[in-house]
């Protein structure tokens, strides 16, 4: 009995970057700060680029406290909805080229979300990866940190708790 042959590479390269794609651009907020995600497998790293409009405090300046939580939440929530839909996305039943705004998976809502400001964030891109600490059915944690130039030196960080959505309203492409 011979085996299924795999999948080319490219094809599950391709699948994974529409899918995130689709994710990130289910979040208009997204746009609008100019965050984009680099993909490394299943890894993901949230990247936030300078811009002047992001600044809060001119005479520091320092990244408006707004625009730094905005930026931990939408990590969390890229995240969370990345490792909630890897298997679906990783054995095709997901397929990114057939999801729009309207068959789109619904995103996970924010119960509540705390952040901490360790330091002001500098006038320079700032990157951010989140931890599922907890996913279940109904309820997931999720923790953030936030870094600018060195990895070790965080300039804020969060922790929050979301509501999943059913899986039920999952899209089906049959």
């Amino acid at each position: 009995m011979s085996r299924p042959k795999p999948e080319p590479v490219q094809a599950v390269k391709q699948r994974r970057d529409a899918a995130l794609r689709m994710l990130v651009e289910g979040v208009p907020y997204t746009q609008f700060l100019g965050i984009h995600f680099d993909r490394r497998g299943d890894e993901l790293t949230a990247i936030l680029p300078f811009d002047q409009k992001l600044i809060g405090n001119p005479m520091l300046p320092a990244l408006h406290g707004g625009v730094t939580a905005a930026f931990l939440e939408v990590a969390a929530i890229i995240e969370l909805s990345w490792s909630y839909l890897w298997e679906d996305i990783e054995a095709g039943r997901i397929d990114p080229g057939k999801l729009n705004p309207e068959t789109m998976p619904r995103l996970p809502k924010t119960i509540d979300f705390t952040v901490d400001y360790l330091r002001s964030g500098l006038p320079r891109d700032a990157y951010a990866r989140a931890r599922v600490n907890r996913s279940g059915r109904r309820y997931a944690s999720v923790h953030v940190e936030a870094w600018q130039d060195n990895r070790t030196r965080l300039f804020a960080q969060a922790t929050g708790h979301f509501l999943m959505p059913a899986r039920d309203a999952m899209p089906s492409d049959g």
